[in-house]
């Protein structure tokens, strides 16, 4: 193989089969489990990165599930979300992310710098509760219930905030175990369809684990449950801060 064919053909590892494919990402039937939070605004503040800057001590756990995405299949996603402002614009932070399939941590990482790690999360409906799940090995270390779609929601306002940005921290060692790559990457969500959203009471247990610390920030009160349906694309990134450079 030739150094031009290298470079031509280098997008992911490995270069003759590469983990995951060329975007875009299409999702189709996308469905969330969101239970907003109030947490300690001192353990908030030791882990959201500046520039970011935080109004309330807020957090979002979600869990979704995945059942149709180009190129990354069926699989199901837990984490949670801080939201931030940039510059005076709202959006959300990705503190935490874990997940149940190799294509989507690798290509995740690599290309954005989502914070994804291997875990058992599940998303499903217990006759009239909808049950999020999140076990790391064979702990459990998050719970979510939500009375299923007591009230719907007008969808416009479930919109605008799927389409404000997100922020990731974006880290790729060098060769020597340095950061060769430390940024903040800002991404939106495009082509989103916001088929249905519902709220419900709801409640979420986390608990304290070494390698999953979601219990880090603990859930001092329960804010809201949504639960949403919706197709989007996942669109690519772009960088907004270089810790390496400023």
């Amino acid at each position: 193989m030739k150094i031009d064919d290298v470079r031509k053909n280098a997008f992911s590892m490995p270069l003759t089969s590469p983990i995951y494919p060329p975007g875009p990402y299409r999702f189709i039937n996308r469905e969330y489990l969101i239970i907003t939070y109030r947490t300690d605004p001192e353990a908030l503040r030791a882990v959201v990165p500046e520039p970011l800057t935080i109004d309330e001590p807020l957090v979002k756990f979600e869990f979704i599930r995945m059942p149709d995405s180009t190129g990354f299949g069926d699989y199901t996603e837990s984490g949670q979300v801080i939201p931030v402002k940039l510059n005076g614009v709202a959006g959300g932070y990705s503190h935490s992310m874990y997940l149940n399939d190799d294509a989507p941590i690798a290509g995740g990482r690599e290309i954005w710098g989502f914070p994804k790690k291997l875990a058992s999360p599940s998303l499903a409906a217990d006759k009239d509760v909808l049950v999020g799940t999140l076990d790391y090995g064979a702990i459990r270390v998050a719970t979510a219930t939500m009375g299923y779609k007591h009230r719907t929601l007008a969808t416009a306002p479930v919109l605008a905030g799927m389409l404000a940005p997100n922020y990731l921290l974006k880290i790729i060692p060098h060769v020597d175990g340095t950061a060769r790559i430390c940024e903040l990457v800002q991404y939106e969500l495009q082509d989103v369809t916001v088929k249905g959203a519902w709220s419900g009471p709801a409640a979420l247990e986390l608990f304290q684990h070494a390698l999953a610390p979601v219990a880090a920030l603990p859930v001092l009160e329960v804010v809201s449950g949504m639960h949403i349906l919706a197709d989007l694309t996942l669109g690519l990134g772009r960088v907004v801060h270089d810790y390496l450079v400023n």
